[in-house]
């Protein structure tokens, strides 16, 4: 069953250049959000809607291609790459989920000392030689979308009243993974446990996610079984706490139970930008002022929280 009640829509305008008053108001309106639902729409945010539209049109392309192509880039053991149908399981879910997508992150050379240390999830990208304008397309929205996603988090700094830089050290090099996702139409008759992406929660601080107008995503709604669509809105891009965040809050904000099912009867295409810390940040509510004795968490890595999350739902891990 699915609600009628519409996430907050939150207007970003103001907030790059500075604008004292837009940031309090943002603030402040992103704050009731994280705490009420852990959901809600940005608009004005930032990215240039040409970037977008590239990027979406490169994932359109993509995604046309046969299985056999794709695979030349099939994903690695840095979670770069080429997801086949059926490669993610959500935790407690009964069938995979049914969609392909692809994933990028941090662009880092094989000299790189993170990746010389063999930090996990580290690396250069796998980029397609079939498609060499992939690369452009994807990169710029990944960039773009940084932007955005450090705007928010000094937003969200300033809301949980801290100094609104508090973030700023934890992601110098951030484990940001953006994924281009392609859901094959489902048949509305299909099985009530086959999901494009079944229930779960994300694993990181924030995800962006820019959706198609195929409609599709649901947001479970606190304190009952309904769902509420979280229905597209032209320029917008959704947002949602993850569990880190919610940990770091010591569940001051809501980290929600969310899915997608496209029966729509058409493919549906998104990109989902997970914007989180450094792997060795630590994850710790008392940072945030909250007394040792009350706090919900005890202290962890994010990179450490990311990649158990990455092992328990992704097959190619299970196959490592």
């Amino acid at each position: 069953m699915s609600s009628t009640i519409r996430l907050p829509l939150i207007d970003m305008s103001g907030v790059r250049e500075g604008n004292k008053a837009s940031i309090r108001r943002a603030s402040d309106a992103i704050r009731t959000a994280c705490c009420d639902i852990g959901f809600f729409y940005i608009i004005n945010h930032g990215v240039p809607q040409p970037v977008i539209d590239k990027a979406m049109a490169a994932a359109r392309e993509f995604f046309a291609y046969p299985a056999e192509v794709k695979r030349q880039v099939a994903v690695n053991k840095r979670h770069r790459g080429w997801h086949a149908l059926g490669g993610a399981t959500m935790y407690e879910a009964t069938k995979p989920d049914h969609k392909e997508f692809f994933s990028i992150g941090l662009e880092l050379a094989e000299a790189d000392p993170c990746v010389i240390a063999g930090e996990a999830l580290r690396g250069p990208n796998q980029w397609p030689e079939f498609m060499p304008s992939l690369r452009e397309a994807l990169a710029d929205y990944y960039q773009e979308v940084a932007k955005a996603g450090a705007d928010l988090l000094r937003v969200v700094a300033i809301g949980l009243g801290i100094d609104e830089d508090f973030f700023t050290d934890k992601y110098t090099k951030p484990l940001q993974r953006t994924q281009m996702v392609y859901y094959p139409p489902q048949p509305p008759q299909a099985e009530a446990d086959q999901f494009g992406v079944a229930p779960h929660t994300d694993y990181g601080c924030i995800t962006l996610l820019y959706q198609d107008n195929s409609g599709g995503l649901q947001v479970r709604e606190l304190g009952s079984n309904r769902w509420i669509d979280a229905t597209p809105i032209l320029g917008s891009l959704v947002v949602n706490v993850g569990d880190l965040l919610a940990h770091w809050s010591n569940d001051r904000f809501r980290s929600t139970l969310h899915r997608v099912i496209n029966t729509s009867g058409h493919e549906r295409y998104s990109i989902a930008t997970f914007y989180d810390p450094t792997y060795g940040a630590t994850v710790d509510p008392c940072d945030l002022g909250v007394a040792p004795a009350l706090s919900l968490y005890p202290p962890v890595a994010a990179g450490d929280y990311i990649l158990k999350r990455i092992d328990d739902s992704m097959a190619y891990r299970k196959k490592a």
